[in-house]
């Protein structure tokens, strides 16, 4: 008798993977490839995600991980990415213009100009989110300003979950825990804030119907089905925003706090309350919706193996040899001989791209 199984999409910013999960919720099988920003054609500083491009990652996970399931029954599939970005689309559900990436520099300038619009104070009190450039809220300016044109001819603001959702059903929806990302909620309500959006000038209707994690977005349509492999027809499951599935997934009770290691470091907690009052005064902070409703995941972050890649990238280019990096790291005396890194490496309260070492000398071993 076979076992059921559910196919979860995750987009990381670092990774694209497809895992099948039982229904016990242990993974069954799981499939990886690395993910990748573009740059923008108008810069090369700029970063963008290319949505073909995920698809096809994703495709060449699920190649990788279905013919481990031949005794198993793949139930539904649902997705699950990184926060804050997404793009303005059409009544096609096509992209009007390129997914802006959270590592895009352009929007710094916004982040430090929003006083036009609204009180920096106002609006982490109101949405909850801490003022890091990346925010969909200053996207959103940013297209605003820039793009007025495609502005005015966009039916929806998708999300990069609902981006591949709409791929997947043909159905626009918001998943509530990338809303809950974005700088733009009432976070005590649980809606899309009407102080926020009135002060950009940004309808309410932009965004489409939103949904709860659990929820039934629509049936897999036959096209992605057989691009990916999948059984057509099968239900796509509403989930969002991989940190808030990272606290679920790890147990945690309410007001037991969690550290997600990833792209990101953050150290949040699932509770009943929060008071965003208090948030603007703690460097780093935010809050966000939970995966359930009616609880909120105040926390802190700071990149992680964002850092441990670029470090790669700087030291160890063209491998993906961990082993060897662990071991010439345990090879350094503890303490690094006094050679550390600012807090907040490439992302703190000014944006990204402000990371600097501290401590070199000419003792500082083999130049590190």
């Amino acid at each position: 008798m076979s076992q059921d199984v559910v196919i979860v999409l995750d987009c990381g910013a670092t990774n694209v993977r497809a895992i099948a999960v039982g229904n016990q919720g242990q993974i069954i099988a799981k499939a990886a490839v690395a993910n990748a920003t573009q740059a923008a054609v108008e810069d090369s500083h700029w970063h963008q995600w290319s949505l073909d491009e995920i698809l096809q990652r994703f495709q060449v996970c699920c190649e990788q991980l279905v013919p481990q399931l031949a005794d198993f029954t793949i139930r539904a599939v649902t997705v699950t990415t990184f926060g804050v970005d997404g793009a303005l689309v059409d009544r096609q559900g096509q992209l009007l213009y390129p997914v802006i990436s959270w590592k895009c520099p352009r929007t710094v300038a916004v982040m430090e100009q929003v006083h036009r619009y609204l009180d920096p104070e106002l609006l982490q009190r109101e949405s909850g989110i801490g003022h890091f450039s990346f925010n969909t809220l200053y996207k959103l300016i940013w297209l605003k300003e820039n793009q007025p044109e495609l502005f005015a001819q966009a039916h929806a603001w998708l999300f990069i979950s609902s981006l591949i959702n709409h791929r997947l059903t043909g159905r626009f929806t918001t998943d509530r825990t990338m809303a809950g990302t974005s700088q733009l909620l009432d976070l005590k309500r649980e809606c899309f804030s009407s102080t926020i959006l009135d002060a950009i000038d940004v309808p309410a209707s932009l965004f489409p119907t939103m949904v709860e994690a659990g929820e039934v977005i629509g049936p897999l349509q036959g096209a992605l089905a057989t691009f990916l492999g999948l059984p057509e027809g099968i239900p796509v499951i509403a989930a969002g925003h991989d940190t808030q599935f990272a606290l679920v997934g790890s147990g945690a009770a309410v007001n037991q706090p969690v550290l997600s290691s990833g792209t990101w470091e953050i150290l949040m907690v699932r509770s009943q309350a929060v008071d965003t009052a208090t948030l603007p005064a703690i460097a780093g902070s935010t809050c966000e919706l939970d995966a359930q409703a009616g609880l909120f995941n105040p926390g802190l972050q700071w990149l992680a193996s964002g850092v441990l890649e670029w470090i790669r990238q700087l030291y160890w280019p063209g491998t993906n040899d961990y082993q060897q990096m662990i071991r010439e790291a345990t090879a350094i005396p503890a303490g690094c001989d006094g050679v550390r890194m600012t807090p907040n490496l490439l992302a703190n309260a000014e944006g990204i791209g402000q990371g600097a070492f501290s401590g070199l000398s000419l003792n500082t071993i083999d130049g590190r």
